[in-house]
């Protein structure tokens, strides 16, 4: 099969090819995935696992890339819940090979089954960004109604999603990014908008809740707008400055088969929808590590042609 691979850690993007590898091995409890969409995030290259396994021991060449969408043509020994046939989108492990290939294995509790009406495309765009944004804004912050929450990244692919989530869950939502990403965020539900590089964050005043995508100086920044009993959560980097009065968490996002399903329900009632930013083919991928222009939302690779 092809795959996007990596092998030299110093080469970075440099480093990354389309390369022929073996077919997957089905493991205990895993599933083959033919991979029809897949999602992937630029900084993971960064990432210990994407280099090593979970005993430290190198693992190159690998396949990066975390999101998918596709269809089980296997079944590890003793796996459960699902079938062969079965359309299903989730999220990978981060030390096993990942999705930018032709097929996979994933450990079947990973995944969520994907009803018929939501394409490929669409699912891949929905794992990493959709359990972020929930995980950090329910999970972590413990949003409730009515209180008000910073999203930093409001059109991006947590941030696009947590302003939609936290809007439906009846929060004051307050978005950040450059001057072009006011529409988007403000077409998304958020009630205000800052322009970053232009307009002053510290003039928002106090919100219950800040979503840092961002990290170094906005991260830092950020802390004195957390009023008494609120919460800073970040997934951008360990927290080094804490609120005056309140917590700061940073995280990484976890599988959760329940949320899936959850996220997936939400789009098929038009209650959230993902922002694709740019679909290319797998044969484009290593060029979407570094794209040319800037884009609204997520970057996804078709792997095949729905």
């Amino acid at each position: 099969m092809q795959a996007i691979t990596v092998q030299d850690r110093e080469a970075g993007v440099r480093g990354l090819a389309l390369a022929e590898l073996p077919h997957p091995h089905a493991a205990e409890n895993d599933v083959i995935v033919k991979v029809h969409a897949a999602g992937f995030t630029p900084g993971e290259l960064d990432w210990p696992g994407t280099w090593t396994d979970r005993a430290g021991r190198d693992r190159t060449p690998s396949v990066p890339g975390h999101e998918l969408s596709g269809v089980v043509t296997e079944l590890g020994y003793g796996t459960t819940g699902l079938t062969i046939g079965q359309r299903v989108y989730g999220l990978t492990d981060w030390a096993r090979n990942g999705t930018l290939a032709h097929y996979t294995a994933v450990e079947a509790r990973n995944l969520a089954p994907l009803p018929a009406d939501i394409d490929h495309v669409t699912a891949a765009a929905l794992p990493i960004s959709g359990l972020t944004a929930w995980q950090a804004l329910f999970d972590h912050a413990h949003l409730r109604t009515g209180q008000s929450v910073l999203i930093h990244g409001a059109a991006g692919g947590v941030g696009s999603i947590a302003v939609q989530l936290a809007r439906a869950a009846g929060a004051q939502v307050i978005g950040t990014g450059r001057a072009d990403d006011r529409d988007t965020a403000l077409n998304l539900g958020a009630h205000a908008f800052v322009d970053l590089q232009a307009e002053k964050l510290e003039d928002i005043g106090d919100v219950d809740v800040v979503l840092d995508v961002i990290g170094g100086e906005i991260l830092e920044r950020s802390t004195a707008l957390v009023r008494p009993g609120g919460t800073l959560v970040t997934i951008a980097e360990p927290v080094t400055v804490h609120p005056r009065d309140g917590r700061a968490v940073f995280f990484v996002v976890e599988p959760d088969r329940g949320r899936l399903s959850d996220l997936a329900q939400r789009v098929q009632d038009g209650r959230l929808k993902p922002i694709i930013g740019d679909v290319r083919p797998l044969t484009e991928a290593v060029a979407a590590f570094t794209p040319e222009k800037r884009t609204h939302g997520k970057t996804i690779i078709r792997v095949v042609e729905d």
